[in-house]
């Protein structure tokens, strides 16, 4: 019977190569909870080294990732970010009345596409604007796609100028603690949205060459070798316009894109011209 330690190894191996991700080596005490969590989801009955044996083989691949993967988001994360966007970019396709296209490279339970819809909302109402918001953990992605979220009355997560109220309707539930109540997106946002499911390390996207003018790529890289974040952020650049506008987490660095674009604030990036 294998060790924790080593089955701890198998796990960083398996979840290496199915998602680029790399486990650092503080991660044992989350890598036990996550494997009981993994059998839960599972309904495995065996031992965890057979379970680890079927998922090398092929087989419970979407719960192994889906188990493994971190989503820690919430709305207007780095509200800077969004406060550029809605103070530089979006104004400028709203006076030529140009359509914008954003991409969301992690979009979790999808607090941040829908941020990034509320903010073009505030801009024009009417701005014609798309967004493609993809994970890999196909879990939260439907979460994202119900857009049901909770929320406290008392929550400062939403700026001063935005009203949760314009683009959430409260449900009703009982039994939820406190000022605590369950908002659900409207149509408006939603249909502003596109979510779909992929895999960051995958070696091409599906999109076209200079597709997007935004992208958000925000806490996410921190998951990855130094190496692969550079590889993750050379194939998004490539689908981001001359001029488009690059959002990244704060703990993450543009690396090899230095000299092809322009520091326009605090992480973030405006391209100005192709690798």
């Amino acid at each position: 019977m294998a060790s924790n330690n080593e089955l701890h190894e198998k796990v960083k191996t398996l979840l290496y190569s199915l998602t680029g991700i790399t486990l650092t080596e503080n991660k044992e005490i989350m890598i036990s909870n996550r494997l009981d969590k993994l059998k839960r989801n599972t309904k495995y009955t065996g031992d965890i080294e057979t379970l680890l044996n079927e998922v090398e083989e092929g087989n419970y691949i979407k719960e192994f990732i889906n188990t493994f993967t971190t989503n820690k988001t919430h709305f207007f994360r780095e509200e800077f970010h969004f406060e550029d966007l809605r103070k530089r970019v979006l104004p400028e396709f709203d006076k030529a009345n140009k359509p914008i296209k954003m991409y969301c490279s992690a979009a979790s339970t999808g607090e941040e596409p829908y941020s990034m819809a509320m903010t073009v909302k505030e801009v024009n109402p009417m701005m014609r604007a798309s967004i493609i918001a993809t994970d890999i953990d196909t879990d939260v992605l439907q979460h994202a796609a119900n857009g049901i979220y909770r929320f406290q009355k008392s929550s400062k997560e939403f700026p001063d100028w935005i009203s949760p109220q314009k683009y959430f309707r409260r449900r009703i539930q009982k039994n939820l603690a406190g000022d605590e109540i369950l908002i659900k997106a409207n149509d408006d946002l939603k249909n502003m949205i596109v979510f779909a499911q992929m895999n960051l390390n995958d070696p091409a996207y599906p999109f076209e060459p200079h597709e997007f003018d935004v992208i958000f790529c925000r806490n996410v890289l921190i998951y990855f070798s130094i190496e692969d974040q550079n590889k993750i952020l050379k194939k998004l650049f490539t689908h981001l316009k001359i001029g488009g506008t690059l959002y990244i987490g704060h703990s993450e660095n543009p690396h090899d894109l230095i000299n092809y674009t322009k520091r326009a604030g605090q992480n973030i990036y405006i391209k100005i011209k192709d690798i």
